[in-house]
C-alpha cells in the first residue's frame, strides 16, 4: 500500500542516534547486561558518523549491513528472529530498512513493498497517520500525551496456503526524534489546544502547524501480531448478522472464504441448512433442483430424505459428528453418495439450536480424508450460536413472509369493510392518547343479508380412497416382483413365505382399504421386506434390475407408489383452480353493482359466503332489487360452475363431477368481527341457526329415504319459508327459458338436521352441452356467455 504515503505532509528521515543515546542512557544506569558489547557498539557508531545523522543514502546502509543487524539486536532479541515478525522503519514511510525473516516473507513482496492491503480505505489511512504525528509533536515539544489507539490491520495471503491471514501492526516510536525547523517561538497553548481540537481534520491542522515546520528522525519499530482468527471471527460475526451473507451467492462465497481462513483450510466449504416443521431449508446447495420456499437463495427437501443418515444423527443426539472419510463408512446413503459425487470426502457436521431446540445443521466439507478433528470441533463450538442465531433470524423472516401471504390471501380486510376497520382504528387510536383502554371497539353489521353457494366434488372422498387402494396394490405387486425373481435366481423358503404375505395383503386391499390400513403396509413393506433388498441385490443382475426398477417406481417425497393419488389431486386441483376462477371473476362484475362482503374456500370443490346490506356500505345507495338480483346471479352462477365441470372434465386425468347447493335466507341477520379468530361470524343467538343449517346441509338426505339431495348436473336450492320457495320459482322459470335450466323441478322435505327442522327443497337440472359437441369448445367466461341447447 504505497500510494497513500504521497499524503504525508511532513519531512522524515532515517537516523541511528536516537538509538545511540539510548545506548548511552542504558550504559549510566547499569541495565546493560554486558557493558563490553555495548562498547563495541559505541566504538563501531563512532566509526560510522553518518549512521548518527540524516541517512538520505540507502546506500550508506548496505555498507554497514553487520553494525546495523548488532545495533538491532539491542532491540529486538535475536532468538525471536525466526519466530516473530518485526521491523524497524524510518518514520512514516513503509518499507522497513531492517527486519525479521517471518517479517519478510509474510508481509513484504520481493521488491520490499508491503504485500496486501489494510481493512480501511486510503481516507482513513491518512487521517491516522496524520493525526498519530501531530500527537508525537505534541508529546515531545509540549509534554502533552494523547492516547491514540489508530489499529493497523493489515491483510496479506499466506505464502503457503493462499489463504488470508490478518496481522495488527503495533507501533513503538521510542527511537522517533521531532525538532522545529523554522520556528523558534516553539508551540503555544493555543495552538497545542487547537490542534487537539481539530486532530481529525488535516486542512485544519496544517492552518494551524504547518507541517514544514517540523522534522522527524530516527526510526519506528514494527511488531505485526497475528490476529486471524478474532478478526476473521469478528468478520463473520458482521456477515451472519446481516441476513444477506446467507441469502446471497456473493455473501455466502464470502462467508466460506472467512471459513477457509479461521480454520486455515483451502479446500473448506460449508453446508448451512435450517429445519422448519417437516421441511429442510438449505442455503445455496449447489445441484438443488427443487423449488425455492419464497426466499431467496434457498432450497427445500422434505426432513424424511435424511431419515438414516449421519444428519440425523447429529438431530437426535445434538452432538457434533466428525466423518473422518465418506469412502470407508458402511453403504452410503443417497446424500452419502450426492457427496461422494461433488468430490467430498471429510464432513464435520455440527446442530444448530434456539431455546433448546434443533432448528439447522451446519456443515463443513472437505476434497481431503481426514481434515476434521477435535480441535476444529472445538473450535466449530464458538461459531455454533452465531450460526443459530442467524438461521433463528431467518426462520423468523420466513414465518413473517408466509403470514403476510395468509394475511393477503385469506384474512385481509374485504375492501367492502375496509373503511370500518380504518374507523375504529382511528377510534382506538384516540382512546390510547387519552388512556381509556387499549381494546378495539366491536365492529358488528346489522341486517345484512346471507348468501351461500357450494359446487361440491361428488364422492371425492371414495375416489380418494380408491386411489390409495390402486397406488398400495401397485406398491405390493412391485415388491412381490422382486421377490420372486430373487426366488428364480436363488431359491429361498423365507422368499417365498415373504411372497405369500405380501399377497395376502394384496387380496386384503382387493375388498376394500381401512383408515389405519396405508400405515400398516407401508410400514409392513419398509420394515419387512425392503430391508431383503441390501442383501438379495447380490442374486444377480434381473434382482439388481427389479429392485432398481421398484426405487424408480417410487415417490421421492412419500417414499411410495403415488401414481392414482396424484392423478386424483391434479385434476381435483385443476377443476378447483378453473371454478375459483370463475367465481372470482363473476364476483368482481357483481361488485361493481352493488359493494359486498365476499368470501371464498377450497376444498374438494368451492364454496363461498357473501354478505349484502345497508349497515356494510359507507356511501353507496342499498336497495332491495340488489337482493333479488343476488338471488337470480347465484342461480346463473351454479349453472356457469356446472358448465365448466362439463367442458374440462374429458380433459381431466381422474373425470370428476360437481354437485351445486345454494341456501336461501330473506331474513336478515347480524354478524361481528371476531378479533381473536380474524373473520366474521354470525352474532346472536337467533341468527346462529343459519350457520348450524350452513354447515351441516352437505349431509342432507331428502326424507323418507337415504337418497343425497345435492346430484351431478343439477341445482338444489334449500329454503324454510314458502316466500323464499315462491321467489325461487320465479327464478328457475326464467331460467329454464333462457335455456340455463331443463327438465321439470323437483319438490322435496329434507330428513330433520341435528338441532334443525321443517327445511325443504328444490331440485333442477342444468342444460349442459350434449356429449356431441366437441370437447375443446370455449368454456363460458361469464354466466352470460352459457350457451343453449
Amino acid at each position: 500500500m504505497e500510494a497513500p504515503l504521497i499524503d504525508f505532509p511532513f519531512r522524515s528521515v532515517l537516523s541511528l542516534k536516537p538509538l545511540a543515546d539510548h545506548l548511552d542512557r542504558q550504559s549510566g544506569s547499569g541495565g546493560m547486561s554486558d557493558p563490553s558489547v555495548l562498547s563495541d557498539l559505541r566504538i563501531r557508531l563512532e566509526n560510522a558518523p553518518e549512521l548518527l545523522g540524516s541517512v538520505d543514502d540507502m546506500a550508506v546502509l548496505d555498507r554497514h549491513e553487520g553494525l546495523i543487524a548488532d545495533l538491532m539486536s539491542a532491540v529486538f532479541s535475536p532468538i525471536f528472529l525466526e519466530t516473530q515478525l518485526f521491523a524497524a522503519v524510518i518514520p512514516y514511510r513503509a518499507r522497513p530498512f531492517f527486519a525479521s525473516h517471518q517479517f519478510r516473507r509474510m508481509l513484504l513482496n520481493q521488491d520490499g513493498s508491503y504485500a496486501g492491503r489494510f481493512v480501511f480505505d486510503r481516507d482513513s489511512y491518512n487521517r491516522g497517520r496524520i493525526a498519530r504525528a501531530y500527537l508525537i509533536i505534541l508529546e515531545r515539544l509540549c509534554g502533552i500525551k494523547h492516547h491514540f489507539d489508530f489499529p493497523l490491520i493489515r491483510i496479506v495471503p499466506d505464502p503457503l496456503t493462499g489463504l488470508e491471514r490478518y496481522f495488527k501492526l503495533n507501533l513503538d516510536f521510542r527511537f522517533v526524534q521531532v525538532r522545529c525547523v523554522t520556528r523558534s517561538h516553539g508551540i503555544s497553548d493555543e495552538e497545542a489546544a487547537e490542534a487537539l481540537k481539530h486532530i481529525t481534520d488535516p486542512d485544519a491542522l496544517r492552518v494551524i502547524m504547518p507541517p514544514e515546520e517540523f522534522e522527524f528522525s530516527g526510526f519506528t519499530l514494527f511488531h505485526a501480531v497475528d490476529v486471524t482468527e478474532s478478526e476473521v471471527l469478528s468478520a463473520l460475526e458482521k456477515d451472519i448478522v446481516d441476513q444477506t451473507s446467507l441469502l446471497s451467492e456473493d455473501g455466502f462465497s464470502r462467508l466460506e472464504d472467512r471459513l477457509r481462513t479461521f480454520f486455515r483450510r483451502p479446500q473448506l466449504k460449508a453446508g448451512l441448512a435450517a429445519i422448519r416443521k417437516q421441511e429442510v431449508i438449505l442455503f445455496h446447495e449447489q445441484g438443488a433442483d427443487i423449488p425455492g420456499c419464497g426466499l431467496a437463495g434457498t432450497s427445500r427437501l422434505p426432513v424424511s430424505r435424511f431419515n438414516g443418515t449421519v444428519f440425523e444423527q447429529v438431530v437426535l443426539e445434538d452432538k457434533i459428528v466428525i466423518v473422518p472419510d465418506l469412502m470407508n463408512e458402511p453403504p452410503p446413503d443417497d446424500i452419502a453418495r450426492d457427496l461422494l459425487k461433488k468430490g467430498e470426502r471429510s464432513l464435520l457436521i455440527a446442530p444448530l439450536k434456539y431455546k433448546g431446540e434443533c432448528i439447522g445443521i451446519l456443515v463443513l466439507k472437505s476434497a481431503e480424508p481426514e481434515e476434521f478433528g477435535p480441535l476444529e470441533a472445538m473450535i466449530v463450538g464458538v461459531l455454533q450460536p452465531l450460526f443459530s442465531l442467524a438461521v433463528q433470524h431467518i426462520l423468523e423472516e420466513i414465518e413473517h413472509q408466509i403470514q403476510a401471504i395468509i394475511k393477503e390471501r385469506c384474512t385481509a380486510l374485504h375492501p367492502t369493510v375496509e373503511w370500518r376497520f380504518q374507523k375504529a382504528a382511528l377510534n382506538h387510536m384516540d382512546r390510547m392518547r387519552l388512556d381509556r383502554g387499549a381494546e378495539m371497539e366491536p365492529i358488528v353489521f346489522k341486517g345484512v343479508y346471507p348468501f351461500y353457494g357450494v359446487s361440491d366434488i361428488r364422492g371425492s372422498s371414495d375416489e380418494r380412497n380408491r386411489a390409495l387402494q390402486e397406488d398400495l396394490t401397485a406398491h405390493l405387486h412391485l415388491a412381490q416382483k422382486v421377490l420372486e425373481v430373487a426366488d428364480e435366481a436363488k431359491p429361498l423358503p423365507i422368499l417365498q413365505e415373504l411372497s405369500r404375505r405380501v399377497d395376502d395383503q394384496i387380496r386384503g386391499l382387493g375388498t376394500g382399504i381401512g383408515s389405519g390400513d396405508e400405515i400398516r403396509i407401508v410400514r409392513f413393506i419398509q420394515d419387512e421386506i425392503e430391508p431383503v433388498f441390501n442383501h438379495i441385490r447380490s442374486f444377480g443382475v434381473r434382482v439388481t434390475r427389479a429392485i432398481e426398477a421398484y426405487h424408480s417406481s417410487m415417490d421421492g417425497n412419500v417414499g411410495t407408489v403415488y401414481e392414482r393419488r396424484k392423478a386424483f389431486e391434479h385434476s381435483v386441483g385443476v377443476l378447483n383452480e378453473r371454478l375459483a376462477v370463475f367465481l372470482d371473476e363473476e364476483n368482481a362484475t357483481l361488485q361493481s353493482v352493488c359493494p359486498h362482503y365476499f368470501e371464498r374456500h377450497r376444498t374438494d370443490g368451492v364454496d363461498y359466503l357473501i354478505y349484502m346490506g345497508k349497515s356494510m356500505l359507507e356511501r353507496a345507495e342499498f336497495n332491495d332489487l340488489y337482493l333479488r338480483n343476488m338471488r337470480l346471479w347465484q342461480l346463473k352462477l351454479a349453472c356457469g360452475m356446472a358448465h365448466i365441470n362439463e367442458r374440462i372434465k374429458p380433459s381431466l386425468e381422474v373425470p370428476l363431477e360437481t354437485a351445486h347447493l345454494i341456501l336461501v335466507q330473506d331474513a336478515p341477520l347480524s354478524i361481528r368481527f371476531r378479533y381473536d379468530e380474524k373473520r366474521f361470524d354470525v352474532d346472536g343467538a337467533y341468527d346462529i341457526r343459519y350457520e348450524i343449517v350452513r354447515s351441516r346441509l352437505d349431509k342432507a338426505l331428502i326424507r323418507g329415504g337415504k337418497e343425497r339431495l345435492t346430484q351431478p348436473g343439477k341445482v338444489s336450492i334449500v329454503y324454510a319459508h314458502p316466500e323464499e320457495g315462491r321467489e325461487t320459482e320465479r327464478h328457475i322459470d326464467f331460467l329454464r327459458s333462457t335455456g340455463h335450466l331443463t327438465g321439470k323441478t323437483e319438490y322435496m322435505e329434507l330428513e330433520d338436521l341435528p338441532g334443525v327442522r321443517g327445511l325443504k327443497a328444490m331440485r333442477v337440472k342444468v342444460n349442459l352441452p350434449s356429449r356431441e359437441e366437441p370437447s375443446g369448445a370455449a368454456e363460458p367466461t361469464s354466466v352470460r356467455e352459457i350457451k343453449t341447447v
